[in-house]
């Protein structure tokens, strides 16, 4: 497992992270905890010293199950939308969503789920730049501060609204976030606009979510995949959504070869050709999986012609909003 830098924050990560939102519970649905605790240890044992959770996934059980299966590597939560709104709306206003009071409640559930004196990174797990025009800002940052000074948060970053890099770049700019977590695969490809440049200006550290546009670009969502009621994807795969993502990665079959052999192998070596990316955090339930993911961070990047190629395959939708 290769490292890289988290930006200016100080810390080495491997470039193979553990997203941990499937260890919740309750929107991905077929995984015991067992198969979630060994997931995690696989991805440890496979060199992965980085995991992302958030406090929302399973109302903290995601964090707990971290803490009892990997209590020393670096670990990034987030600050789940007071009244569970996402993603951040245009009209909201931080003091409803972002209370001070409130970022400090979080922050403190979840270091006792975790088991820690301190986060190594407190993300917002929404964000709109329109706050930082609103008064409850001031407060809300100086609450951010308290809680750096008081050794509580070591890093701030922002979990980016989905599909919309554009609407953090304001405060990306400002000193106090580190970090930038966003969704960037082989069909949504909006983080190179603007966003990877102000990584570069700013030395902020990448954390790439979705790789595999949550299943699509693995293969194995098809024509007839179906999931049940209670798992978010029931939602997200509805209707002839199914069928539209299998054409889609199957068109990415024959480009399959000597650069990568299969379609989750391909996903994250696009995503770590990137310089700009610390990070990728596929989420993984099963320790197979993890350790098949582990195994794209050997240190080689597609060739140039594929990631010419690869630009014909980028695909506009927002199926979370949809």
């Amino acid at each position: 497992m290769r490292a890289r830098r988290l930006g200016r924050t100080g810390l080495d990560v491997s470039e193979i992270g553990f997203g941990a939102w499937g260890l919740g519970a309750t929107m991905w649905r077929g995984v015991s905890d067992d198969d979630g605790i060994a997931a995690v240890r696989a991805a440890i044992d496979a060199g992965v010293t980085f995991i992302d959770t958030a406090l929302a996934y399973g109302d903290g059980h995601s964090e707990q199950l971290i803490a009892k299966a990997a209590p020393v590597v670096t670990v990034a939560t987030k600050i789940p939308p007071k009244g569970g709104g996402w993603p951040a709306q245009s009209d909201s206003k931080i003091e409803e969503v972002f209370p001070a009071d409130y970022v400090r409640a979080c922050t403190e559930r979840s270091l006792a789920n975790l088991r820690r004196d301190a986060l190594d990174v407190q993300q917002f797990h929404v964000w709109h730049d329109n706050w930082l025009e609103r008064p409850g800002w001031d407060a809300t940052r100086r609450e951010m501060e308290k809680l750096s000074a008081e050794g509580k948060v070591r890093h701030w970053g922002i979990s980016i609204n989905d599909h919309s890099p554009e609407t953090a770049l304001r405060a990306l700019s400002d000193p106090i976030f580190e970090t930038a977590q966003v969704i960037y695969n082989i069909f949504d490809r909006s983080a190179e606009r603007d966003l990877f440049a102000l990584a570069r200006e700013r030395d902020l550290g990448i954390i790439v979510r979705v790789p595999f546009d949550e299943g699509a670009l693995t293969g194995a969502i098809r024509p007839e995949t179906t999931f049940p009621e209670g798992d978010w994807r029931h939602r997200y795969f509805s209707g002839d959504r199914p069928a539209e993502a299998a054409r889609r990665a199957d068109a990415l079959r024959p480009l399959l070869g000597e650069e990568a052999k299969t379609l989750p192998e391909l996903a994250l070596r696009f995503i770590l050709s990137r310089p700009e990316v610390s990070t990728v955090i596929p989420g993984m339930r099963r320790a197979e999986h993890a350790r098949a993911n582990a195994a794209a961070s050997d240190g080689r990047v597609l060739s140039a012609g594929l990631l010419e190629t690869l630009r014909a395959h980028a695909w506009d939708k927002n199926w979370y909003a949809d």
